[in-house]
């Protein structure tokens, strides 16, 4: 996995490749060609493990509203064991915004591995996606933030959402002054610019809104002056559910992003990968590190 404009200071052993620093491709041997196609095939088998864990997990994670943030164990072992997270608490609750076909099962390894890595305060919504479409689960979302800001007197929080739920997310921040209360947005696999995989002919409201040139993307595609919340997009070249794969990245004039590239990991994979976690959890334990105005 390679992140795009990562600082490699105490990254050692996480995994991580700075671009600078990347091997340089070799003539002979065809290796990197070799490499990148085993990576493909483990990434797709490992992609299938994922769905069926999704499937098993589903049922445990099934009913409505969120699941209420909790003080958590002490900060123990990192998420992977490659990457060395430090042990400190966390300075603002976490909430865990699922997609479509999915609920807050999904996030079983992400919430462990955040309160292992000292976010004591770890939230999930779980919203109807048969039911809400982006608009109604970001209301719904709203009021997930507010009880938790209650709850555990912080001002502001961060949202993790994957697929659909990055969409849900930042919709609430850029449409919904959302960014008032949000302080850093990861989306993981989000279609931010649509996917073609959602023209399938499925009577879901959600489902047409992530197709490319929809309503609610072009709403997102609008001016969004000031908006204070800053913005991590992991996108993956294995993503079967984003097509093309690249309209997982952000990318928007008004808004500080970074988009974080990830090898060989599938759609539903990404919330379940331990360097994927293992890097969300460095992402927001490096809040305070002012980000670029756009995207790399």
């Amino acid at each position: 996995m390679i992140v795009s404009g990562w600082n490699p200071s105490g990254c050692r052993g996480s995994g991580v490749t700075p671009p600078d620093r990347a091997a340089p491709p070799r003539s002979r041997g065809g290796l990197p060609p070799v490499r990148a196609l085993t990576g493909a095939v483990f990434g797709a088998a490992v992609e299938v493990a994922a769905i069926v864990a999704a499937l098993a997990l589903y049922p445990s994670g099934l009913g409505e509203g969120g699941e209420r943030p909790g003080a958590g164990p002490r900060p123990a072992a990192p998420p992977d064991g490659t990457v060395a997270l430090p042990a400190v608490s966390a300075d603002s609750p976490v909430l865990l915004v699922h997609g479509l076909f999915s609920n807050r099962a999904i996030f079983h390894v992400m919430r462990r591995g955040l309160r292992q890595a000292g976010f004591r305060r770890v939230a999930v919504l779980n919203y109807n996606w048969l039911r809400d479409d982006v608009r109604g689960a970001a209301r719904s979302l709203a009021d997930e933030v507010e009880r938790v800001c209650e709850d555990s007197g912080h001002e502001r929080v961060h949202v993790i959402g994957h697929s659909l739920g990055g969409v849900v997310g930042r919709y609430y921040v850029q449409r919904m002054g959302g960014d008032a209360r949000v302080h850093t947005l990861v989306t993981l696999g989000a279609p931010h610019h649509g996917t073609l995989a959602a023209s399938v002919p499925l009577p879901l409201q959600a489902i047409r809104q992530l197709r490319p040139g929809s309503d609610v993307l072009a709403e997102l595609a609008g001016p969004a002056p000031g908006c204070k919340t800053r913005f991590v997009a992991f996108h993956s070249d294995l993503d079967e559910l984003i097509v093309p794969t690249a309209n997982a990245r952000l990318v928007h004039p008004d808004l500080r992003i970074r988009n974080v590239p990830v090898h060989a990991v599938g759609h539903v994979s990404l919330p379940l990968h331990g360097r994927v976690v293992g890097e969300v959890c460095r992402v927001l334990h490096d809040a305070r590190v002012a980000e670029p105005r756009a995207a790399a």
